[in-house]
């Protein structure tokens, strides 16, 4: 897995998780913990396999630091990113096509 994340395009996401920045999400038989933030015009994932634990403390504790510092570092790191970004993939899904963006190329023979 790369360890800078996927950026995702806002504009081609229906249910973003808005709000949501510390979180388990179940894939059949595997539980993965995502970090999720919106770096405008972005939308930027760190995935980790690991068992489901009670994130909802760590959720709110991110939340907040974002509304304390207004997200400007969010969008800074979006623009940023928008300058730095040389790799996609396209995910083809039963409702269309998304390209994944990466800072670095992915490690296609990475464990997870």
């Amino acid at each position: 897995m790369n360890l800078l994340g996927p950026h995702i395009l806002l504009s081609s996401v229906k249910d973003s998780q808005f709000g949501m920045s510390n979180f388990n999400w179940k894939v059949g038989k595997s539980n993965y913990q995502i970090l999720r933030t919106g770096c405008f015009p972005y939308i930027k994932y760190h995935c980790s396999r690991k068992e489901a634990e009670d994130l909802d403390a760590s959720d709110r504790f991110m939340r907040i630091i974002k509304v304390v510092n207004l997200g400007i570092p969010c969008l800074l790191y979006g623009l940023a990113a928008t300058q730095l970004i040389r790799h996609s993939e396209v995910v083809y899904t039963s409702k269309g096509t998304v390209t994944i963006y990466f800072l670095l190329p992915e490690h296609k023979g990475s464990f997870y």
